[in-house]
């Protein structure tokens, strides 16, 4: 069996293995990259991020129509035509992805594409996708990111009456009159937002008591409350029965709140949640731990064995693609100086934590919720504002939602921040700045704001907490 030898291999190469491949290139280790995919790129760009966005573009455009009269235009919608929105996704999607495959493959990397699996912990196994002979690839150092997968439940009748995943519907050219989606994450959301505004009747169908697990409860009833409005169908605190086969329904039946449910719809959307993918790669030969299926790093991104790192999906307590970015080149920068004699002390800091929901309203936060701060015994302040009272929302029509703001009782310092309205994923980032700064209420109470513009909301729950700072 050939062998072929490295200072650092990467398994995976989406946005955490790319991230790690270039860091590592550039700090002068020799790096192969190794991906069993049918395509490259990754998750985000292929069937992630990218493309989901790309949908909800044209959804968004759809409640705009809808909406035309309050503004007094005469527009009424003629209709979708959902091939031509994918035709565009597709267009769109190659541009991207080709873009990221040139980068794999500009010679700065040995690439392999096949599935491989640990022998040892420095020795890789790499089967071929195209059926040639196996061969081993050995390493001083390893970053393993090899993102996640749908995560499918045990509920009765699933597997057999079938599903959908976000997969489907973002390359899919029609759609079911009825979809049932179950979940009630950002994913869950999204493709809700999108299939409705496609003239898709749509229920949501989540286990917690609320929408999007950990975040705010006054975040998930702003989404109940708008997408109700919209006529979704919204269950909260649901426990899925079984699901069947009728007359080519899928038929499901569902507990809530002590009462049973019954519906039927022409296809269910699968979307609680994803798993690390971590199948097949034999991680017990190279003695790496997991908890459950996630792999347990430390905040250098290492695994239980030193020079085996980790980086996205696989090993995040979010699964978002800026963090799988931060973590591979954490990683790499990491090997480098332990290959070089050196401690891997580069710690990652997830006190920025940044996480958005393209659903509409949007929904984004930042930094601690109010119940971290009170697991964690800080003090702080808090303060809201409602867009329905802000007068460029007002103007836009989009007065759903609102803005919170936290800060430490006794310093000032912004802690965290939530939006749920227009333009939230782009709004968090004025907060996202200032905590990169460690700025205070009274400091942001000093930056300009143009008027009227949407940003200038943060501006009143600063001063009403810096008003009640000593």
């Amino acid at each position: 069996m050939a062998e072929h030898s490295f200072d650092f291999a990467v398994i995976g190469g989406g946005s955490g293995g790319y991230a790690a491949a270039r860091t590592a290139h550039s700090s002068g280790l020799s790096v192969a990259v190794i991906d069993g995919a049918a395509e490259l790129s990754g998750l985000c760009i292929l069937r992630g991020c990218m493309p989901s966005k790309t949908l909800i573009e044209s959804a968004n455009r759809q409640l705009h129509i809808r909406h035309a009269a309050e503004f007094g235009i005469k527009a009424t919608s003629q209709g979708v035509d959902v091939r031509a929105i994918r035709d565009r996704k597709r267009t769109l999607i190659a541009d991207f992805a080709s873009y990221r495959q040139g980068q794999l493959e500009d010679g700065r990397f040995a690439l392999y594409r096949g599935y491989t699996r640990f022998i040892d912990a420095h020795t890789l196994e790499v089967v071929p996708r195209d059926g040639t002979a196996s061969f081993q690839v050995t390493s001083r150092s390893f970053c393993i990111a090899t993102g996640s997968e749908v995560a499918v439940p045990n509920v009765p009748g699933l597997a057999e009456s079938g599903y959908w995943t976000s997969d489907d519907v973002l390359d899919a050219d029609a759609l079911p009159q009825s979809i049932a989606v179950l979940g009630g994450g950002a994913i869950a959301l999204e493709m809700a937002h999108y299939l409705e505004a496609m003239g898709c009747q749509i229920t949501l169908i989540q286990r917690n008591s609320q929408l999007l697990t950990g975040l705010d409860r006054e975040c998930s009833d702003v989404i109940v409350k708008a997408y109700t409005e919209r006529g979704i169908k919204v269950h909260c605190g649901t426990h899925l029965n079984r699901i069947s086969l009728h007359e080519g329904c899928k038929h499901i039946e569902f507990t809530e709140s002590g009462h049973t449910h019954a519906i039927s719809v022409d296809q269910i959307l699968l979307a609680m949640g994803r798993q690390p993918t971590t199948r097949g790669l034999d991680l017990e030969n190279a003695k790496v731990a997991l908890h459950k299926t996630k792999i347990v790093v430390n905040d250098r991104m290492q695994t239980s064995q030193p020079h085996i790192f980790a980086a996205g999906d696989v090993c995040s307590p979010l699964d978002i693609v800026h963090i799988a970015i931060q973590q591979g080149e954490i990683a790499a920068r990491n090997a480098h100086a332990l290959l070089n004699g050196k401690t891997a002390d580069e710690a990652i800091d997830y006190r920025l934590l940044l996480f958005g929901v393209f659903s509409h309203p949007e929904v984004a936060v930042v930094g601690a919720t109010t119940e971290k701060l009170k697991a964690q015994n800080i003090p702080f302040l808090e303060a809201s504002y409602p867009f329905n009272d802000h007068g460029k929302s007002m103007v836009m029509g989009e007065t759903a939602g609102f803005v919170k703001m936290l800060a430490h009782a006794e310093t000032g310092e912004i802690l965290g921040a939530c939006v749920v309205g227009p333009e939230a994923t782009e709004l968090i980032h004025e907060i996202v700045i200032a905590m990169n700064f460690r700025s205070t209420v009274k400091e942001f109470m000093k930056i300009p704001h143009y008027h009227p513009t949407l940003s200038e909301i943060w501006t009143y729950p600063a001063e009403e907490i810096a008003e009640q700072m000593p």
